[in-house]
């Protein structure tokens, strides 16, 4: 299911944004990206997040501006120092008349300057915790109200099936009586002569084979374990995959065996609904 939580604020003097957002996916995958004052934290923020997230394509970003400028250089004097006597030694020595910049070409020679690194501030890590719980807060607000939708939606699909089968069932009543009939008409109509008996075995045999009654009752099994596994608080993704893919081979065998132009109608429309309902399911977490 998708996600998205946003918080910003200020720790210490630095403005910081926070973003968790997800998609769906059958495993973790878990992105943490972290300023350089607190990067050593990132394992633990990594654990947590985890814990919460599940599963899912999820990034984890917190973003940095100071109010004040953050990097700092620092310049050693010594070495300069040093750099610049032995330049000057050299020049007088080879071109005294030369007026060449030492300075510049000092300040080009290797770690003669550096960037001041910000070191871990706990304090600044505490502040930065509860920008993190606020961002959460609004992503499982967003995926709260992203699975009261989904589950409305679930929810209706399969109540239309269960309806479209509750028709099914209506039509099945007389169905092999309406088949008898129209193999009698045929044979009447064709003017062939058969034993009654063996008729009899035959028509038996033909009807059973379009009996339905068990994958109507597989069915209607199946779609009330599917609102069931819904009710529940626990993520049910892979487990609502395996009941929809199990309605769907009772639904293609409906309609394999029905044999009556309004059965199949209504076994068309079941299909419908139940590719609706996995489209949905790419989005349960």
């Amino acid at each position: 299911m998708t996600g998205f939580g946003r918080a910003e604020g200020l720790v210490g003097e630095k403005k910081v944004t926070v973003e968790l957002r997800s998609l769906n996916s059958k495993q973790l995958d878990l992105q943490v990206k972290l300023p350089s004052p607190w990067r050593a934290k990132e394992i633990e923020l990594r654990q947590w997040a985890g814990e919460r997230v599940v599963r899912g394509k999820a990034d984890l970003q917190v973003g940095l501006e100071g109010t004040q400028v953050a990097k700092r250089t620092v310049f050693n004097a010594e070495l300069i120092q040093a750099y610049y006597d032995e330049l000057r030694n050299v020049a007088r020595a080879v071109a005294p008349e030369s007026n060449t910049d030492l300075l510049a070409l000092v300040l080009r020679m290797p770690d003669v300057m550096s960037t001041a690194k910000e070191e871990f501030d706990p304090t600044e890590w505490s502040a930065l915790l509860k920008l993190i719980d606020q961002a959460w807060s609004a992503y499982e607000e967003f995926r709260t109200t992203e699975g009261e939708k989904l589950h409305a939606e679930l929810n209706e699909r399969t109540h239309n099936i269960i309806r479209l089968l509750t028709e099914v069932d209506s039509m099945d009543g007389d169905r092999m009586a309406r088949t008898r009939e129209r193999i009698l008409a045929r044979l009447e109509e064709v003017q062939a002569k058969v034993d009654q008996d063996r008729f009899e075995q035959e028509l038996v045999y033909y009807l059973e084979k379009m009996d339905v009654t068990e994958e109507k009752l597989r069915l209607a099994t199946h779609c009330n374990y599917f609102l069931e596994t819904m009710a529940n608080e626990e993520c049910q993704g892979r487990r609502l995959g395996f009941i929809s893919q199990e309605m769907g081979r009772e639904i293609n065998t409906l309609g394999s065996k029905s044999n009556d132009s309004d059965m199949q109608k209504c076994v068309v429309l079941m299909k419908d609904e139940l590719d609706k309902i996995k489209e949905q399911m790419l989005n349960v977490l």
